[in-house]
């Protein structure tokens, strides 16, 4: 029987349910229980895809295509299981799904009502999300006294009562600010948010307070006398350098043993042996490199999360401190790109909208042009095919449809047509609706033999997930493959997935994300190779570019 751990939140949002879930998740997993994780999040759009990164960060994008928050990257990096369209449910999601079977009449005349008919939905969704581990935990977006997410809480609450202690455990997550003024910690805001909690039928088990530095002994006794939890069930979350650190520091207050306790498990000790050596590994790097990464949300580091972790899983793998800059492409356009003269690798991610975009071609032409290592994704991908277009192959005014409908040369245009993971086929055009319709999830890529993508996959077939609506335009692919531009990737259905500079250093962009499959374990060859080669740059051991 499935066990459940729900995560709420308390006094502000952004304290880190995210990751206290997910190194819960990587604890117990250590300890040998199989886990699953859920996400439900109070907002009315269905799925994130269509939120700004600077409303919501990243979007993550699981291995079966769902669009979903970014914690569920967080779940990835830190637990072995992989999520999915059950993973992340929001209250668009559910409302949708209810107000679809009262269409079709599934409710028999009944009046639909939040309770039972929406918190049904919630449960039932969390069971499939289960998927029959043995402990499933969910997290509840937004902060309890929210009216949006008042639904869920009723739904898990519910649910407690219902399983009974023995397979149900509440885990709260709250500030406990220090006011410097007076050289005060305050537990008030604690005790405020378990009230609020309490008042709608749910007592926490285990408290996780976030706070800057560890928590005393006396407000841990405090906290717990005014919230009804045992003292050695109020956690320290407090303020880590590095968050491969956070599994030990909670395996260490005893957080997975008040779980394991609660639910009768008799289970192994947790070897967090892993996440030891990955924390070393970090602690102790044999060289650095600097990495401008060209973006344009960089006003949120959320936007590029899994990136830039996936760029320190490489560091981690290869002994190498990394330190990314944060660049923005639409300041390269104003004053030039002496700001990645002084850069070991450059990186152009992921992105949507014409702002910056020529900042990012800048960025390419800089790296080609000086042999400095480079790695495009997603948008990065097709920005270098118009920059070799434009530089290479002599077309120009070359530019992807999405810029720029009038464009002499789409090299890069709307993809209209396109075979699944499943082998069907999806079909699009400009009137589609923008949520859902991108090419989405895994697909499997053929890779070239001898390329350099093959070289750093090990192996001619790869699957990666994919989040785009645009695509090189294969009408053009001849004419850029004589300029020099080598299509080392392809899909199942002759789409362009990986393209290379056979006469540069280190030159590899891809049209998938393989940011969303690196995990600080396994690491991800591409990045680990990518990071290797901005440290034989630094070195000096790298060949010059070949003249173009």
């Amino acid at each position: 029987m499935t066990r459940y751990v729900f995560i709420t939140g308390g006094v502000v949002s952004s304290l880190g349910k995210g990751i206290t879930s997910a190194c819960l998740g990587a604890i117990l997993e250590a300890r040998g229980l199989s886990i699953s994780m859920i996400k439900l999040d109070p907002y009315l759009n269905v799925d994130p895809g269509t939120m700004s990164p600077f409303q919501h960060g990243e979007v993550f994008v699981t291995h079966d295509g769902t669009e979903a928050d970014l914690d569920l990257g967080h779940y990835e990096r830190f637990v072995r299981t992989t999520t999915g369209r059950n993973s992340n449910f929001t209250t668009g999601r559910i409302y949708e799904s209810v107000i679809a079977k009262e269409r079709r009449g599934d409710y028999l005349g009944a009046t639909v009502q939040v309770i039972p008919h929406i918190t049904d939905e919630i449960r039932q969704s969390v069971e499939r999300g289960a998927g029959g581990a043995d402990v499933c935990l969910v997290e509840i977006g937004g902060t309890v006294g929210d009216i949006e997410s008042l639904p869920f809480l009723e739904a898990i609450r519910q649910m407690g009562v219902d399983l009974g202690h023995d397979r149900v455990a509440y885990v709260h997550l709250t500030l406990v600010p220090y006011i410097a003024t007076s050289s005060e910690i305050k537990t008030k805001p604690t005790q405020h948010s378990v009230k609020e909690l309490r008042s709608i039928g749910i007592q926490p088990d285990i408290l996780v307070c976030r706070s800057e530095e560890p928590l005393p002994d006396e407000q841990r006794r405090k906290i717990a006398l005014f919230t009804n939890v045992r003292k050695e069930a109020v956690i320290s979350a407090h303020d880590a350098d590095d968050l491969y650190k956070i599994p030990a520091m909670m395996h260490e207050q005893g957080l997975d043993d008040i779980v394991v306790r609660q639910f009768g498990l008799d289970l192994k000790p947790a070897d967090l042996s892993e996440w030891a050596a990955i924390v070393d590994a970090k602690q102790n790097p044999g060289g650095d490199v600097d990495i401008a990464m060209v973006g344009k949300y960089m006003g949120l580091k959320d936007s590029y999360i899994s990136l830039v972790e996936a760029l320190q899983h490489g560091g981690i793998h290869t002994r190498t401190r990394v330190n990314i800059h944060f660049i923005e492409s639409a300041d390269l356009e104003v004053a030039g790109t002496d700001a990645l003269r002084s850069m070991d690798g450059i990186v152009v991610p992921g992105g949507f909208g014409d702002r910056g975009i020529e900042g990012k071609i800048d960025a390419v032409r800089f790296a080609r042009e000086h042999g400095i290592p480079y790695l495009g994704i997603c948008l990065g991908m097709q920005v270098a095919v118009i920059e070799a277009a434009r530089h290479l192959a002599g077309l120009e005014g070359a530019m992807s449809t999405e810029f720029d409908a009038d464009t002499p040369h789409p090299v890069v245009g709307l993809i209209t047509e396109w075979q699944d993971a499943g082998g069907g086929v999806e079909e699009r055009d400009e009137a589609s609706d923008l949520g859902g319709t991108m090419r989405l999830g895994a697909q499997k890529i053929h890779l070239e033999a001898g390329s350099l993508a093959a070289e750093t996959y090990g192996r001619d077939t790869i699957e990666e997930r994919h989040r785009h609506r645009y695509e090189v335009n294969n009408n053009y692919r001849d004419r850029l493959a004589s300029s020099g531009i080598r299509f080392s990737g392809l899909s199942v259905d002759d789409l362009v997935e990986v393209v290379e500079l056979p006469g540069h250093p280190w030159f590899l962009a891809s049209q998938f994300h393989p940011e969303f499959t690196s995990n600080p374990r396994d690491g991800h060859p591409l990045f680990t190779s990518f990071i290797n080669a901005t440290r034989r740059y630094r070195e000096g051991d790298l060949p010059e570019a070949a003249e173009a």
